[in-house]
């Protein structure tokens, strides 16, 4: 892990081969790794595997955190397995993990990764740590949160701009986490 780069993405356990949404998380993966980053994921199925495997196709390197809680093993698209005891361990460990994050569909899983990303930049634990979403999926529960975030003034967080930023594609989410990580 020293000296490379790595994007932790979350999504839904859910999406099989041969879905648009595991599709869309394959080309992710791809593009994250022909943009030299190595890719982080909860290592399952759906999304995650999906990213692995579009990451290892282009020749990239990926992670797998999973915890005993959920007992499966990495998918087959992992090169290294970080092994935890609960998913509260996983959670903090694939934020530890990431010098950025994509969060693509998912269900509370997801939302609870981007929401403890969200909150963590918004309170200045994570810096310089780009956050992007893939798609529209998650735009109303942005959109609704910043209603009351910048509805108050504060000295944190979305008043200074906005922390986490809706991408249309796999490409361009690359593209962004590269330029902000050259910064």
């Amino acid at each position: 892990m020293d000296g490379e780069r790595i994007v932790t993405v979350f999504g839904s356990s859910r999406p099989r081969e041969g879905s648009e949404d595991y599709a869309e998380a394959q080309a992710l993966g791809v593009a994250l790794a022909r943009a030299g980053f190595a890719v982080c994921s909860g290592g399952y199925g759906g999304v995650m595997e999906a990213v692995s495997r579009g990451a290892k196709e282009a020749g990239g390197k990926t992670y797998g955190v999973t915890a005993e809680f959920f007992k499966p093993r990495a998918n087959a698209w992992i090169d290294v397995e970080v092994r935890v005891e609960t998913w509260q361990e996983r959670l903090f460990e694939l934020v530890r993990m990431g010098d950025g994050f994509v969060a693509c569909k998912g269900g509370t899983g997801t939302l609870v990764e981007l929401a403890v990303v969200w909150e963590m930049l918004n309170k200045s634990v994570l810096t310089g740590k780009p956050c992007a979403v893939l798609g529209e999926f998650w735009t109303p529960i942005l959109e609704r949160v910043r209603e009351v975030e910048l509805g108050h003034p504060a000295p944190w967080g979305e008043a200074n701009g906005r922390l986490v930023h809706t991408v249309a594609s796999a490409h361009e989410a690359a593209s962004f986490l590269a330029e902000r990580l050259r910064r």
